[in-house]
This record gives C-alpha cells, structure tokens and sequence, in this order.
C-alpha cells in the first residue's frame, strides 16, 4: 500500500479530511469535487491587482495576491498569503494551501496542493497531489492521461497497482524538488526528499530522498557516433 503517511505531513494542509479512510495515497483524488461541494465557502479576503477573472465559486484567503490575467474557474479554494501571478490558470476542483506560489503560464486542475508549495514558472499540474514545499522547476510538466487513455497503473518495485483512474498525474511527497523540464508521467510517485535533475524523465515509484540525474553522451562522443552510422551506410 502507498499510504498518505508516507509522503505528506498532514498537519501542514488545512484539508486533511481527504485522507481519512484512504489506502493509496491517489484515492484522495476521487474526492476533491465532492469535498469543495460540501465544505467550500465562497469568498474574497485577498487582494486583487486590476481584473483576473474569478470564479464564483471560489475561496481567496487572507493575504492572498491575484495579479491581472490570472484565471480561476472554480470550483477552487486558495489559501492565505499566497500569490497567483499573471497567466495563472486554475480550472476546477483545484485546492491551495498557504503561502503558495503560482506563477505565470501554471495550469492547474482536480489537485491539492500543500501549504509553502512553489510552482512559478510554465508548469501544468493535473489530477496530482504536491506535499508540503515541494518545488516544481520551470517547464515541469505531471502528465496526467496515457496516450492510449487506458487505467493508469502505478508501477512499483513490487509490481503493478491499479487506480481505478484514467486520469492520475503524480504524487509528489513534503520537499520534493524537480528540476527544468523535467516530465512524470502518469501514475508517478516521488518520495519525500526526492530531487529529479533537470530534463528528466520519470515514471514509476521513486523512494524517499532520491536521486534522479540525466545521464547524456558528450557532444563530441555522439557526433563521432553519427558520422561512424553514416559511414556504414
């Protein structure tokens, strides 16, 4: 089993009711809709900056910073002293923590996000959950649907686990760091403390604090490779 316990501290969430009864972490996904239904309150205690456009149904804590040209659909609920910058796009069912950061060219949609989490440049997060300050590198991408649209599987060092999900990016536990453009696809897993260089590729269950580098030919070693293929042919 993939525990909640495992990757987040949930004290530092303000939501951690989406947990209760939950075996694998993922199956808290299932139930974002239905908790911002039951439990969101609409309002707006932060500060607006010219005319983003809000959702009525959504929740602007205190202290909270939405820039002009900011997008949020709703159903979302913001935490407090947070900042949605210009071109940020939260479509529904999104929850934010407190103290986060959401810049410009982020998507967001059917995620949680724990307090103190960074996502400030070009980074699309769906159906995921992000732990307590994890931090998302410019460019990272949580890929949430296989190309074939099949069930997502988690593949683990004990095999492979079934979601019941065709949509399921990646949980990524409290402090985890992923560099530029790096890409996990569907039904990743990321331990706490776990660090992905930059321009990775990952998919699967990586342990707590991990590390994950990309590993690339010199420049002058694959050109050699390229002209020794051309000669043989």
């Amino acid at each position: 089993m993939f525990h909640p316990e495992d990757y987040f501290d949930l004290v530092h969430t303000e939501h951690a009711t989406l947990f209760e009864k939950v075996e694998n972490v993922w199956e808290a996904l299932s139930g974002i809709g239905t908790y911002l239904r039951l439990n969101l309150q609409s309002g707006i205690e932060g500060k607006l900056i010219g005319n983003p456009l809000i959702g009525k149904k959504t929740r602007v804590g205190r202290g909270t910073l939405v820039e002009n040209g900011a997008v949020i659909k709703g159903p979302a609920w913001i935490g407090e002293h947070c900042q949605i910058r210009h071109g940020c796009y939260i479509r529904e069912n999104v929850i934010v923590g407190n103290g986060v950061i959401l810049g410009n060219s982020c998507e967001l949609k059917n995620c949680l996000v724990f307090d103190g989490v960074r996502l400030p440049h070009f980074n699309y997060v769906g159906d995921s959950i992000l732990g307590y300050r994890a931090h998302l590198g410019a460019g990272v991408i949580l890929a949430n649907v296989k190309l074939s649209s099949d069930e997502i599987w988690v593949v683990g060092p004990h095999g492979k686990t079934a979601t019941g999900l065709r949509k399921f990016g990646a949980i990524l536990g409290d402090y985890v760091k992923i560099g530029c453009n790096s890409v996990l696809n569907p039904g990743s897993l990321v331990g706490r403390h776990a660090v992905l260089y930059p321009g990775c590729q990952w998919h699967g269950v990586l342990p707590a604090h991990s590390i994950v580098k990309l590993r690339q030919l010199p420049l002058e070693i694959l050109s050699s490779k390229l002209a020794s293929n051309e000669r043989r042919e």
